[in-house]
């Protein structure tokens, strides 16, 4: 078969096998590759590159806020892990050890970086002396393993890239600040950077992270009506500060330990993308964080070829230049009917065409992935008009995205409603809970659903427990999820 005849190969659809949907996605538009070992994968340059745009929104507001990046080992050895009970006991399971090295058998274990509140807290009590040594605002960009049972690309792998924020403080009232700072960091950026609409709230204990007082996180919908754990912001208290020995003179000269938070968002973030706004087509790519905003694409017969590409260059360097993320395929083997195809796969946001009667009439004609909206621009008005188009779609896939959660969010009252909602219809259920581990584990194994969070401003308040029929100590959406 010709080149010109290859159009974009046949994706299932969404309602047949939403997982064969996600894999067949990922792996046409050539964001990763499977590697050699179970459960990693390799990012191909276009997945990376959407995890290089992601980081650096990340990492700019990051430093805005005042922090700053620094790099700890990939190895921590294993009496680090037993200082803080709680927190080996909730790793233990998906930690790699390394037992020997150089042909010799290590005296101590040495995991391989899970998370760093240890080795970071080991540091941080040689750095922490007194009060003026304090607020530590620390973030590293990094790799972590964690052996999972099950995995899927981008979502849940052995290894995945991160970005872990580690903050010292003097007080409990800045420590708890700052995790609520980094919280409303995550929600903005999900929302206002990615499109994605998530949930606000605090997790309960069963589901906090180990070793904290309390964890707080996003949560996102994806279109099979699971949940993703977006972000989460953990105030870990004096816990690891006790265990670590990070202790500092006050004000008053007398000895105090440090209050810590830590806090991540990662590589999971591009399922999340995927998942909340593909469609049967393929990707569809939100505008500020897609690696290529605009394609542009030359029309018309042989005879006109060299012109209109020599406009497309001329209106290239125009938008690269008010630094829009633009490409150009001219090439002449691939119909513009295959390449329409190829970047509606990919989920380009923009398409521009340019022939030889938009030549004449000194025009463009901009495309919409999302809508498929078509609108005649002029050349003159091409960076403004970009720009326009770019947040329109943002904007639209923002509004879509809250669309289908609303949809597919549902009040319940009972567990025998919650087993059924799972069963017919997926989605987010929002319930009363009395506080109890035993009824949130009830739901668990009767319905496949975990509590995502108790949001804060909860879409309606429950009177009672969905199991026990108490009185509700809280409202919590509950899902399944990935």
């Amino acid at each position: 078969m010709s080149k010109e005849k290859q159009f974009v190969t046949e994706i299932t659809p969404q309602s047949e096998d939403f997982s064969r949907w996600y894999i067949d996605v990922i792996k046409k538009a050539e964001l990763m590759d499977y590697s050699p070992v179970r459960g990693c994968i390799v990012f191909r340059p276009e997945g990376f590159e959407l995890w290089e745009n992601i980081q650096r929104e990340l990492d700019r507001r990051f430093k805005e806020t005042g922090h700053r990046n620094a790099y700890f080992p990939l190895f921590i050895p294993e009496s680090f892990f037993q200082k803080e009970k709680e927190h080996v006991e909730g790793f233990n399971p998906e930690l790699p050890w390394v037992t020997e090295a150089g042909g010799e058998k290590l005296e101590e274990r040495l995991a391989v970086r899970p998370t760093s509140e240890t080795i970071i807290g080991h540091m941080y009590a040689k750095w922490i002396q007194s009060y003026r040594d304090l607020p530590v605002l620390i973030n590293q960009w990094a790799n972590v393993v964690r052996w999972e049972k099950r995995t899927l690309p981008f979502l849940r792998t052995t290894e995945f890239l991160w970005q872990e924020g580690h903050t010292a403080h003097e007080t409990e009232v800045e420590a708890r600040g700052e995790t609520n700072q980094m919280l409303e960091i995550y929600r903005d950026f999900a929302e206002n950077f990615l499109a994605i609409p998530v949930i606000v709230g605090q997790k309960t204990p069963s589901e906090k992270f180990a070793g904290a007082v309390d964890t707080y996180s996003i949560e996102a919908m994806m279109k099979d009506g699971r949940a993703v754990q977006a972000g989460t912001s953990h105030y870990l208290g004096t816990n690891f500060a006790v265990a670590f020995d990070i202790k500092f003179l006050d004000r008053e000269n007398k000895q105090q330990f440090a209050h810590t938070t830590s806090w991540g968002m990662t590589t999971r973030m591009i399922g999340a993308i995927i998942m909340v706004h593909g469609d049967d087509r393929g990707l569809v790519m939100p505008p500020k964080a897609a690696p290529t905003q605009v394609i542009m694409i030359p029309i018309g017969p042989p005879k006109t070829r060299e012109q209109v590409i020599a406009r497309v260059d001329e209106l290239f360097a125009e938008l690269k230049k008010a630094g829009v993320r633009v490409r150009v395929d001219d090439r002449s083997d691939m119909s513009p009917g295959w390449k329409f195809n190829e970047y509606e796969m990919r989920g380009v946001p923009l398409r521009l065409e340019l022939g030889p009667r938009d030549m004449e009439n000194g025009q463009a004609v901009l495309v919409s992935r999302i809508s498929g909206e078509k609108r005649i621009v002029a050349q003159a008005d091409l960076v403004a008009e970009v720009e326009r188009m770019l947040q329109e779609i943002h904007d639209e896939m923002l509004a879509r995205a809250k669309q289908f959660r609303d949809e597919h969010s549902y009040s319940v009252d009972t567990l025998d409603e919650m087993k059924a909602l799972m069963e017919e219809k997926r989605g987010f259920a929002t319930a009363g809970w009395c506080g109890s581990e035993a009824c949130e584990r009830q739901v668990k194994e009767e319905t496949g659903a975990t509590s995502r969070n108790i949001p804060f401003e909860p879409s309606e308040r429950k009177s009672t427990c969905l199991v026990c029929g108490e009185k509700a100590a809280h409202t919590v959406v509950f899902a399944r999820a990935y």
